[in-house]
């Protein structure tokens, strides 16, 4: 059953998107992988110029806080992320090169090659208690998750950028 998602955008909200890995099976397990994700994430922001308020890496899904481009939106940011992530990851383009990441895919399965679940959820962040929620949140994932006994042992969030007030894997944009 399919049904039509309802975006809010042009209200100068932050947006708190989450999306999964197909299936939700670990793709982003290996510290390669999420690095690379990084990578991309750094050159899509600097194409469409948002604001990267927070995130967070998890092996099977992600969680960004950013706000809307100002010549596109949140939609068309996440499905360029995503393209090139998955393009980047199943060795798509360049696939003689040895830097590409190789992921398992099975050969002759029946199921669809994806890497993404084909939507994402978001959730428009108008108020500074929503801010510090949706920050709280994504931080304490991978602890939650039992992959760390402590957020600042998880590089792959934006949690020593706020906490430490270090540079985390990318720079934050601070929030006034």
């Amino acid at each position: 059953m399919s049904y039509a998602l309802k975006r809010h955008y042009g209200r100068n909200d932050l947006h708190f998107i989450t999306f999964s890995c197909y299936q939700r099976k670990p793709f982003l397990v290996s510290s390669r992988a999420r690095n690379l994700f990084i990578k991309i994430l750094a050159e899509v922001r600097a194409r469409y110029q948002f604001k990267l308020v927070g995130f967070v890496l998890m092996p099977e899904h992600v969680h960004l806080l950013l706000s809307e481009p100002p010549t596109s939106t949140p939609s068309k940011v996440i499905q360029v992320l995503k393209q090139r992530v998955s393009r980047a990851m199943r060795g798509r383009k360049r696939s003689s090169s040895r830097k590409q990441l190789h992921l398992p895919f099975p050969r002759e399965s029946a199921e669809p090659k994806r890497f993404w679940q084909r939507r994402f959820y978001d959730f428009n962040v108008w108020s500074r208690g929503k801010l510090k929620e949706k920050l709280n949140y994504m931080h304490a994932n991978p602890v939650m998750r039992r992959l760390v006994k402590h957020p600042k042992y998880w590089p792959w969030s934006s949690w020593s950028f706020y906490e430490r007030n270090e540079g985390a894997l990318l720079p934050m944009d601070r929030i006034e």
